[in-house]
Formats: C-alpha cells, structure tokens, sequence
C-alpha cells in the first residue's frame, strides 16, 4: 500500500504545485520544481531498495535535487553517494484517510472561501478584517484527494483553523467524488491530522544532494 501512495501522492503534489508531469524513472520518478531556491527537482521512490536508491542517486549531477522514499532515514544513510545527505529535520509522514463531510462552520470571526481551479480546491480562511488567517489545498485525481500546503498564520493558531481547513477541503472533495485522502506530512502536521482520524502508513525519507 506504501507503494500505491506514494505514486498518489507524487501525482497530486505536481498537479498541485503546477510542475511538469512526474517522469517515470527505473527507481520511481522525478519532478522538476521551478523558482524554488531550495530545490530544483525531487527524484520520489515509490519502492525503497538498496539499488533503487543507490541508482537514483548516482544519476544526480545538479545540487539542489532531493530524494523522497518510504523508509526510516537511517536505513538509506548508508546507500547515499558522496555529496548526498540526509535532511533530518524534513523527514515526513505518508498519511491517508477515509474523507466525510463534515460541513463543520468556522469560528465566530473568521470566514472560509472555496474555489476550485484546474483540478485543486483552494480553501482560505480570513479573519473580521479580511486578512488571510489560514489556508490549504487540495488536487483530485479520481476518488482520491491530494492535500497540500495546509498552514495557519501564527497570528491565528490554536483556534482550530488547521481542522476547519482540513474539514473544508474533505467536504468539497466528497462532493466532487472522492472518498480517500492521502498527504505528506511534517511532525506538527501529523498531530493535527492524526486528531482529525488520519493514520501513518510509512515515514517519508529525505535527502538532498549538496555536494
């Protein structure tokens, strides 16, 4: 299943992000991610093998470029070539669930907005004055949604605007046809979804090649 997600999850982060369609590689695929400073392409194993890693990192030649795969970091360490390493601190959580409507209502003083472009739900929360206070999206690809960039402004947090969030995102996905949920999610990110009944399938292993 890991596998499956993983695949899911690669193909709703390109279409949510607007990057070129994932390419199939031997180990799994790769994606160019443009005007990000950070990264220019992410190589996502949907299969975690030795040679698998071993092979995908050996045909990085531009730093900058990152690796995903479902495995404890640990366990790829030693498979990395020179000039790879693994980022720690952005080791994530392949997580999925079953998606229901919870038509839940926004707290007093905030107000939520729904658009849907180009295969992504967009959800934003702003606040009384109409200043942006939370958001998040979400692509479908079938019966399946792809969550997203789902944040809440530090001004606005504790108050529930991550939930309402998630909760709008599933609602407009169930009624566009999807009935599962998948995402990559970083440590406070899971707490918050794993309170709204998303469960952990596989840690999600990064590396970067920073030569």
């Amino acid at each position: 299943m890991p596998a499956d997600m993983m695949e899911t999850w690669v193909a709703g982060w390109a279409v949510s992000r607007r990057t070129p369609p994932p390419v199939a590689q031997p180990w799994g695929y790769y994606i160019e991610v443009a005007g990000n400073p950070a990264e220019v392409g992410r190589h996502v194993l949907p299969v975690t093998g030795e040679s698998l890693v071993r092979d995908a990192a050996a045909a990085v030649t531009v730093p900058r470029t990152w690796m995903k795969m479902p495995a404890e970091p640990g366990g790829v360490e030693p498979w990395l070539s020179p000039g790879w390493v693994v980022a720690w601190e952005e080791t994530g959580h392949l997580m999925a669930a079953d998606l229901t409507v919870t038509a839940l209502r926004p707290p007093e003083g905030y107000g939520v907005t729904v658009e849907y472009l180009e295969g992504v739900i967009h959800a934003r929360v702003s606040d009384a004055a109409g200043r942006p206070a939370a958001q998040g999206q979400a692509a479908l690809l079938g019966e399946t949604a792809v969550m997203d960039r789902v944040v809440t402004d530090e001004a606005h947090r504790r108050r529930g605007l991550g939930g309402l969030v998630m909760r709008t995102l599933a609602d407009e996905a169930v009624a566009r046809g999807a009935g599962t949920g998948v995402l990559g999610a970083t440590d406070p990110g899971r707490a918050l979804y794993e309170t709204l009944g998303w469960k952990k399938h596989a840690t999600i292993a990064e590396c970067v090649y920073r030569p």
